[in-house]
């Protein structure tokens, strides 16, 4: 049997405040903050929190019929409506995710939430719960709905079934629509600081956090996930792109690009991001973020280049990241970004 959902350290008081109040419960919350903080976790432990029979201080007790269903994955009040290719991560059987395209011909797992794992969950919403008290539907991450998935949740938050409570998790509630928004009361969630991480980092096994943790913002999980992916806090292409372009010099564009090859586009152009936020940072004379160990030729970079170059550059690469997923050529978009990236790291003349 499966453990049942608990908080992370940094989160259990706010928690507890928060479930304790379940009298005056809002149908609706949008639970959000920065990625890699464990926003998802947070409410799958809430979901475990509210259906708890006996809760301690508002928090699950993890002994209690219904906390067992819970850790047993078969609580009949409880249900996940995420992107079946998460479920598939997350180690689902997806045979068992509610849908209505059982008999259509298999595709790719989808990265959407559908319309139609909604619609499935109407005779739930409809029905008694199984012990008189709530039904907890989670969803993540909010911002895979699509726009009909999206309105067909909206028509649900607006006569919302009886006992009821909705978890919708997202990064920053700018990216869903605002009527659902105004649908759902916010409960933001900080990032921990920087000693509750590195506590919880060691007891993962990760003793030496600093760099990572300075590499993924901050943010704890998301440091735990990139130091078990291999390599370093600081990749190495990266520290020299960032060394060449210091000492005046144009990187090997070209040996760089080869050596991304096997590496998704997102991961790239997510550090590419990070070091134009640094080098934006040193050229308004703050600490960097992001690449502390480059501190010294990143403040170099940005004392030869404008200002305006680097801001603008950062602008270009979101964009990229907004189709990397699907690049048409995968080599020359990645040669394009990383030549723009480096020419914008070159002094003008």
């Amino acid at each position: 049997m499966s453990e049942i959902p608990h908080f992370l350290p940094w989160q259990q008081q706010v928690a507890s405040s928060w479930l304790t109040q379940r009298e005056r419960f809002a149908h609706a919350w949008l639970i959000h903050g920065m990625a890699g903080i464990g926003k998802r976790q947070f409410a799958l432990a809430a979901a475990a929190s509210l259906l708890c029979e006996s809760p301690q201080e508002g928090l699950a007790c993890g002994h209690c019929a219904a906390c067992l269903w819970v850790a047993g994955g078969n609580h009949p009040d409880l249900r996940r409506i995420r992107p079946e290719a998460i479920a598939l991560e997350e180690g689902a059987d997806t045979a068992e995710e509610p849908t209505e395209q059982s008999g259509a011909a298999k595709k790719a797992p989808s990265r959407d939430i559908r319309v139609e794992q909604l619609r499935v969950l109407s005779p739930w919403f409809n029905t008694a719960t199984h012990r008189g008290g709530w039904r907890v539907a989670v969803l993540y991450p909010a911002e895979a709905l699509n726009s009909i998935s999206a309105n067909a949740l909206l028509k649900v938050l607006e006569e919302p079934p009886e006992h009821t409570v909705f978890l919708l998790v997202v990064d920053a509630p700018d990216r869903i629509l605002p009527t659902l928004v105004s649908r759902c009361r916010r409960l933001p969630l900080a990032v921990p600081s920087p000693a509750d991480s590195a506590e919880w980092l060691s007891s993962q096994g990760l003793d030496d956090s600093t760099q990572w943790l300075a590499a993924a913002g901050g943010a704890p999980l998301r440091a735990l996930e990139m130091s078990r992916a291999g390599g370093g806090a600081c990749p190495e292409w990266l520290a020299q792109l960032v060394r060449s372009s210091a000492q005046g010099a144009m990187p090997d564009v070209g040996a760089l690009a080869e050596s991304l090859e096997k590496e998704a586009p997102k991961v790239w152009i997510d550090a590419l991001q990070r070091l134009f936020l640094d080098l934006s940072l040193a050229a308004a004379q703050a600490s960097v973020r992001y690449f502390p160990e480059l501190a010294g030729q990143i403040k170099a970079i940005a004392q030869k280049v404008p200002p305006a170059t680097l801001a603008d550059t950062g602008k270009w690469l979101v964009q990229q990241r907004a189709v990397a997923d699907h690049p048409l050529n995968t080599k020359l978009f990645t040669y394009s970004a990383l030549s723009r990236a480096a020419l914008a790291c070159q002094p003008q003349r």
